[in-house]
């Protein structure tokens, strides 16, 4: 359980002044003079010495993934770049935008000192079309850290530091790293195929890293209090505080800091007032943002809440964003639901991704009624390993680990439907062996 003497995010809730004035008044940009000139080393190695993992899903090391930037450049002239991911569209997910609405300064300032970090000079940061508030937020916070002169040219901390705002249009697909920079340059939100990765060749063919809201925006609390700080509070390489979401049914929804390796129930218990209906109510759990395996209610109240945790579960910690289903849920259609949302969002490049979320979708939609044969089920289990690990991003991975989540864990329901419909069924509407269309 994380003390309150530990948050970073002081103003999650936007009850304090979200301004300059009133995010200084609750310690940004103090010291980070200090941290600049301490050096690009000495950032890295404090962010290395923290632990801290990507924010957005993948988990993959921080300070790792900034290490691959040319340490002197490209050589040839062309500048690094940090490119913040705002594109915060993950079904069940949504922490980044109360970065962007009540606490924007810590992303300033943690952008400024990633730079350092990377020897970069400027950060584009790429709003989801859908945040407009959130993108007005962020764009005066810009405009007052510029007024200030703490970035920009010739600011007082000695490292010129320019930041740029774009506002994407609403494609789930631009998410995807790639996709994103496409989209940032003008270009049809479409991944691109690696290598070459973005470190050697990113936006507009500069080296650039791709880093998400939370873990960029983290950064400055982790120099100021220091790396072994942020170490100490979770489990070995699942250290640090993690913004979770928890949606659903729960007698409170909400969206809160907490420390990595906290149970499963215990948050539930202690930010969302238990279970709705109580915890023997409990069907099943999305623990980690619509892309992740779904995880019985038995198994996941004692599961703990980082990656290696929700790992021996089964699923992942992705996003931290916790999707409760109680068991008046449709189980079956609330995948389908969101076999209908990849299918929609699918950017139509690769093959297995383009035809296979609709033939999924659609198999989907008759398990949904129980108009399906037992065997169908296999079919289609072997139909998402066709498309895993067979796409150029990992949009084909997130629509099928849900149907092979529901398929692992609640086959039982699938067949019990199908056994429902054709007992209902007279001749005439007895299940037909037909294709997935």
């Amino acid at each position: 359980m994380l003390e309150d003497k530990d948050r970073i995010f002081t103003n999650l809730y936007g009850q304090h002044d979200w301004h300059l004035d009133g995010a200084k008044s609750r310690g940004a940009w103090s010291g980070t003079k200090g941290f600049i000139d301490n050096g690009r080393d000495w950032i890295v190695n404090e962010v290395k010495g923290s632990g801290l993992r990507g924010r957005g899903g993948a988990g993959f090391p921080t300070a790792l993934k900034w290490t691959f930037m040319p340490k002197d450049g490209a050589g040839d002239g062309r500048p690094s770049q940090l490119l913040v991911n705002a594109d915060e569209s993950e079904p069940g997910t949504c922490k980044d935008r109360e970065i962007l609405r009540h606490d924007p300064q810590h992303l300033v300032e943690g952008c400024l000192l990633a730079g350092r970090g990377m020897g970069a000079h400027i950060a584009y940061v790429y709003i989801r079309g859908e945040f407009i508030r959130e993108r007005h937020h962020f764009e005066q916070a810009v405009k007052e850290a510029y007024d200030a002169k703490l970035i920009g040219k010739n600011n007082i901390h000695g490292w010129d530091f320019d930041i740029v705002v774009h506002h994407g249009a609403g494609a789930y697909i631009c998410g995807e790293e790639t996709a994103l920079m496409e989209s940032l340059e003008g270009k049809k939100g479409q991944p691109r195929l690696k290598p070459p990765f973005p470190a050697a060749m990113g936006v507009y063919g500069n080296p650039t890293t791709v880093n998400n809201v939370e873990s960029i925006a983290v950064v400055p609390e982790i120099l100021r209090r220091g790396g072994a700080w942020f170490a100490s509070i979770g489990r070995p390489n699942n250290t640090g505080t993690k913004l979770m979401c928890v949606s659903g049914h729960v007698n409170k929804p909400a969206t809160f800091e907490e420390a990595m390796g906290i149970s499963f129930e215990e948050m539930i218990e202690k930010h969302c007032g238990g279970i709705r209906g109580g915890w023997d109510n409990l069907l099943a759990v999305i623990p980690g943002g619509a892309s992740v395996p779904c995880v019985p209610g038995e198994k996941i109240r004692k599961a703990v809440m980082d990656f290696d945790g929700l790992r021996e579960v089964g699923s992942s910690l992705g996003t931290a964003a916790v999707i409760v289903m109680d068991k008046q849920t449709d189980i079956i259609k609330a995948i389908w639901r969101l076999a209908a949302f990849y299918k929609h969002e699918s950017c139509g490049q690769c093959t297995p991704c383009r035809e296979g979320t609709g033939w999924m979708m659609r198999v989907m939609a008759r398990m949904v009624e129980g108009r399906a044969q037992k065997r169908e089920i296999d079919m289609l289990f072997e139909v998402t390993k066709q498309i895993e690990g067979h796409t150029i991003c990992a949009l084909g991975d997130a629509a099928a680990w849900p149907i092979q989540g529901l398929i692992r864990n609640f086959r039982h329901v699938i067949e019990e439907r199908i056994d429902g419909y054709t007992y209902r069924s007279d001749n005439d509407g007895a299940v037909p062996s037909i294709a997935a269309e």
